[in-house]
Parts: structure tokens; sequence; C-alpha cells
């Protein structure tokens, strides 16, 4: 499994790979001190997985994978305390408080070796028309809020103007990206728009139900109910049918 070290310090990013010589699954491929230097070494190599450092100059860890279209698997390397890192409610893999104990590296590993047959650990550098896979793993940030959403657990996106409303849990946080622009980046086998303002995970409908004027009524799992346009019902039910 090939990894990057990302972090502003030198000793700190010496001192974790002297420690990840006892997991010899792990490939360190390279080092980076900061933000841009991480993103176009995580460009040239591919990685499965980086260690990223939170506070770096410039830019943070945060501002780093905010400019990645997919995310590789991300354990966090940081000197913030636990109730700082709190604020940040991300669902990363793991974090780490420096100076980085053994044994805590030892647990995060063996949380990447249980994700190995859920995640698709392949990032590949792509075009923003690129078509995201339901494994892929996207980043989604409101403000201070972050999250790694896998694809196939957002279930419904909704728009809001220039924003569109991502559905996942009990989370609904606004991103700036239109529902046109999103569609382009949607496998249409497994999302589907259903009218002007909702694109619908197929997998995640509960219920369907006849509804006004010929057109059908949408049940999500995570309760929303959403309409199906008249022209989009003909097209729901060509793709559904045997």
């Amino acid at each position: 499994m090939k990894a990057i070290i990302i972090d502003d310090e030198r000793l700190a990013r010496t001192e974790l790979r002297k420690l990840l010589q006892e997991f010899p699954e792990i490939e360190i491929v390279d080092e980076a001190a900061n933000v841009d230097e991480g993103i176009s070494k995580i460009e040239s190599h591919n990685p499965d997985l980086i260690f990223l450092d939170i506070q770096m100059p410039g830019k943070t860890g945060f501002d780093l994978l905010n400019e990645l279209d997919r995310a590789p698997q991300v354990i966090f390397t940081t000197a913030y305390d636990e109730y700082a890192l709190k604020a940040f409610e991300v669902n990363a893999l793991d974090y780490l408080l420096k100076p980085v104990e053994p044994k805590r590296l030892a647990d995060a590993i063996h949380k990447l070796h249980g994700t190995d047959n859920n995640h698709n650990h392949n990032y590949v550098p792509t075009e923003n028309k690129s078509l995201l896979s339901e494994n892929d793993q996207v980043f989604v940030k409101d403000g201070e809020r972050c999250w790694f959403v896998k694809l196939s657990d957002i279930r419904l996106f909704e728009s809001v103007g220039n924003y569109a409303k991502v559905f996942f849990g009990p989370h609904k946080p606004l991103i700036l990206k239109s529902l046109n622009a999103l569609e382009e980046r949607l496998d249409e086998k497994m999302f589907f728009r259903a009218n002007r303002k909702h694109i619908v995970n197929l997998r995640l409908i509960d219920k369907i139900e006849p509804y006004f004027n010929g057109g059908l009524l949408l049940e999500l799992k995570g309760g929303e109910k959403i309409e199906v346009s008249r022209r989009q019902t003909v097209k729901f039910k060509e793709m559904m049918s045997l």
C-alpha cells in the first residue's frame, strides 16, 4: 500500500517514517512539507493512503482535502488536542496526536486493514467531468464541519440556488455545486434525476407510489419524499422494468 507523509515538520516526518518500518505493508513513496507540495505528490504517486498534518503554514490539511476531487484514505497526524479536534466532524480513518505513540499507530493501521474489502483505495487524479463510482470517497465541507462520505451513502442531492444540499445519515450540508454539475459526475445507474431540484440514490429508495398527474412519489430511507416529474417517470419506469 503506497503512502505519503504530509507534514511541515521534518523531524515529525522522519519519526513517523521510522515507526512505519514496523508495518512492511505500508510503503512510504514520498513526503511533502506543505499543502501545495502534498497535492503535487498525490497527483504524481497516486497513493492509497496519506498521513496528513492539520496545521501547516499557509494552508491546512483540511484545505488540501478540499482541493482534491477524490480523497485517498487519510490518517491525521496532529498536535491538536482532542477537544480542538472534535470541532471538526471529520470521518477520517483515524487521527494520531503528536508525538505519535507506536500503539496508536498500530491501531490506525489495523483500522486501515478493516476497510480493505469495502473501500476503493485507488486515488485517480481526474478532470472535473470524470464519473465517480459508488466506492469513491468524497470530501464535503460546510463551514468548519467536514466529512468524508462514501458516495453510496449519499441518498439525495437537492438544489438550493447555486448550491446543493447533500443528504447522508442525519447530515444535510450545503456545497457550492449546481445540480447539473453534479449530475455530470454521477453514475446514472446509481443516481437518478427525479425532477429539476432533486437527484436520488436509486439504491436508497424505500417506497414507490403512484402520484398526481401520472408521476411517482419516492420515499427514501431517510424519510424524504421526492416527486418524480411526469417526463422523468417514463424514464424511471424504463430503467427499472425487466
